[in-house]
């Protein structure tokens, strides 16, 4: 459990946090939710350790474990991908010391009966079960999984951390933390840099997982997955809801109307109880009336209404020029550099109003397609645009198309030309850029200041074909639903670049999977794509399962096996007895519930209370009732793990 106590830190003289108190309590899955810039990543950094606050303080229980991810880090690494993640259990090595050093002392010990003894035994109890808890038994196997779970293919595990982006050394990071298996997770953004199918592993992985997590995410579909509870964070205060993001976003309408309608209310009778006062003020038949009422306004509580951020991004797309039928056509497209072809021999077409969604693991070839559409990167093959196509773009990293010396104003007015130049601080100003902001240079921009310059750049040259390549990655909920609703309005072609489903939803009639250096078109939006994907999955496995034997492909996935089946084996036998005990108790029960029902319905029987009886049998029945879903519950268990080590 963490304890954040009366917690509050100003920066540049304003309150970023004023008296902040909340708990996150074992198995709660928290998510930050708020404005860019209003202090999540500033919380996390406060609870991991990197920065203290000006007041208050933060608890953790003795020996707690933290694992934090921020949304930017350095490896440096020159280890292997795999030799970098299996350094997450150190911790593992060094308790495989101590459990040695343990057994040999009390190996030599005869002292039996004594308190050092008996404290040995305590100490190898409890470094076997975290041992056992952190899978210091399978961890070559474990560490493999969570790769893979993550993205990585197999080919990779030998490669070197540097040869890959620092998206994917990010992936590395987190698969360490993941095989840490702290007590408490905090992770900043984490699905900015996976994939669809990346973060859907990852939502099954931390909705199972055994200790606490506080996450920060724009992402609404992976915190309605992943979370339980919301705690918003607005103008230097806490609000706290026991519930997911969707069901935070209707309780907090709910609750800023009942606010609205208690201020109401309460103004209504603030001002009837005045004009009372002035109206009988001078009177001395009225005094006691008076008075009484003057310290009614004193005693009453003033209802305040939340000052609400209105603040938000105002924008829309301009018209796009007309083009022709077919705006993009490619025929036997090729794209290498310089080693195995990304994308190979593809064909494709593109209709002038389509919204298409490129999807598809990193590194199959999205952002490549897409920079060579705008014309940035060389191919073989053939791309023919059509009539009149006019390309908008927007590069997933779009500090680089931002020249970082130039000042946000300059960036701006530098394209602006004719009379758009005299409207240059009002379309800042509709991004939130204004007063000495609009004076900031580029270099010193967050990443989602640096996401709606680049927004604001699109506008000013008008386009029938726009290109996305995760344009939602820095921006907040409000700015991303803002952002949506303008590309919905958008009369041209869209190709949009995005793992974020929630914000794909709706949007596009395409999807364009990328895997295996081809693409595959369907029809429909995201979920639509998705049911499709699952559906895929579940054949592919049935198949397999009516594939016999076949030799083993690596000594690795054989080893994997044993250990899988190892571990399967012993969670067999362990939830096989707790069916066992939960059988004997609803049969003790029975027996139980059966001869009092038996006093009950004897005739002799005159000296019985019969109203005390009935009560023990009420609460045996309620016993029994508890027995029988815990046994239900363990028997399922049972079936899954058993049809599991079938499978294995």
């Amino acid at each position: 459990m963490i304890s954040i106590n009366n917690l509050s830190i100003h920066f540049t003289g304003t309150d970023l946090f004023s008296n902040v108190s909340f708990q996150v309590n074992d198995r709660d899955r928290v998510g930050l939710v708020g404005k860019n810039g209003s202090g999540k990543s500033t919380l996390l950094n406060i609870i991991s350790g990197l920065l203290t606050p000006q007041q208050g303080d933060v608890v953790l229980p003795s020996g707690a474990t933290l694992g934090y991810l921020r949304q930017e880090m350095e490896t440096g690494s020159h280890k292997t991908i795999i030799e970098e993640a299996l350094t997450a259990f150190d911790e593992t090595r060094k308790l495989e010391k101590h459990i040695q050093k343990l057994n040999t002392e009390i190996g030599n010990r005869t002292d039996y009966e004594s308190k050092d003894y008996h404290r040995l035994i305590q100490q190898l109890t409890e470094a076997n079960d975290r041992f056992q808890l952190i899978g210091g038994q399978t961890m070559e196997g474990t560490t493999e999984k969570v790769l893979m779970g993550l993205g990585f293919k197999r080919s990779d595990f030998t490669r070197q951390v540097k040869e890959f982006s620092s998206g994917w050394q990010m992936r590395v990071e987190l698969a360490k933390i993941l095989l840490q298996k702290p007590d408490i997770i905090l992770l900043d953004e984490p699905t900015n840099h996976l994939d669809i199918e990346s973060i859907q592993w990852l939502e099954e992985f931390l909705s199972d997982y055994f200790g606490s997590v506080l996450l920060v995410s724009h992402d609404r579909a992976f915190l309605d997955a992943v979370t339980n509870r919301t705690i918003e964070i607005e103008f230097a205060k806490i609000y706290d809801y026991k519930a997911s993001y969707s069901d935070y976003v209707t309780m907090r309408e709910e609750r800023v109307a009942r606010q609205a309608a208690a201020y109401s209310n309460q103004q209504k009778q603030i001002r009837q109880i005045e004009r009372f006062i002035e109206r009988f003020r001078y009177k001395n038949t009225k005094a006691k009336q008076v008075q009484s009422r003057v310290k009614m306004l004193e005693r009453m509580d003033e209802i305040e209404i939340e000052d609400k951020d209105q603040s938000s991004i105002r924008f829309s797309f301009p018209p796009a020029p007309r083009a022709g039928k077919v705006v993009l056509e490619g025929l036997g497209l090729s794209k290498s550099y310089g080693g195995p072809d990304v994308l190979h021999n593809i064909d494709f077409a593109i209709i002038n109003s389509d919204k298409v969604a490129f999807v598809g693991k990193n590194g199959e070839g999205k952002t490549t397609l897409s920079r060579v559409i705008i014309g940035e990167l060389e191919h073989t093959g053939t791309l023919k645009y059509g009539h009149n196509v006019q390309i908008g773009y927007f590069a997933q990293n779009q500090g680089d198309y931002l020249d970082p010396e130039k000042t946000v104003f300059e960036t701006i007015d530098d394209i602006a030309t004719g009379d758009i130049r005299k409207q240059v601080r009002s379309i800042l100003g509709s991004f939130l850029f204004s007063g000495d902001t609009i004076d900031k240079k580029v270099k010193v921009l967050s990443g989602g200041e640096k996401s709606r310059l680049s927004l604001a750049k699109l506008l000013l040259t008008p386009s029938n074909l726009l290109v996305l390549d995760e344009p939602t990655n820095h921006l907040d909920m409000q700015s991303k639903d803002i952002l949506k609703n303008a590309l919905l309005q958008f009369d041209g072609t869209l190709i949009i670049v995005s793992h974020d489903r929630d914000f794909l939803q709706g949007l596009t009639n395409k999807v364009f999977e990328f895997k295996d250096r081809k693409i595959r078109e369907h029809l429909g939006d995201i979920y639509d794509f998705l049911e499709y994907r699952k559906m895929k999955t579940l054949k592919e496995l049935e198949q397999a399962k009516q594939v016999a034997g076949g030799s083993a492909s690596n000594v690795s996935e054989n080893k994997l096996n044993y250990e899988r089946r190892k571990q399967l084996e012993r969670d067999i036998r362990k939830t096989s007895n707790q069916v066992g005990k939960h059988e004997e108790a609803i049969e003790k029960l029975e027996q139980e519930i059966e001869a009092k029902q038996k006093i009950l319905s004897d005739p002799a029987g005159k000296d019985i209370d019969f109203n005390q009886i009935s009560k023990e049998i009420n609460a045996l029945n309620k016993k029994l009732e508890a027995e029988m879903l815990a046994w239900e519950e363990a028997h399922q268990k049972l079936e899954y793990l058993q049809a599991e080590l079938s499978e294995n």
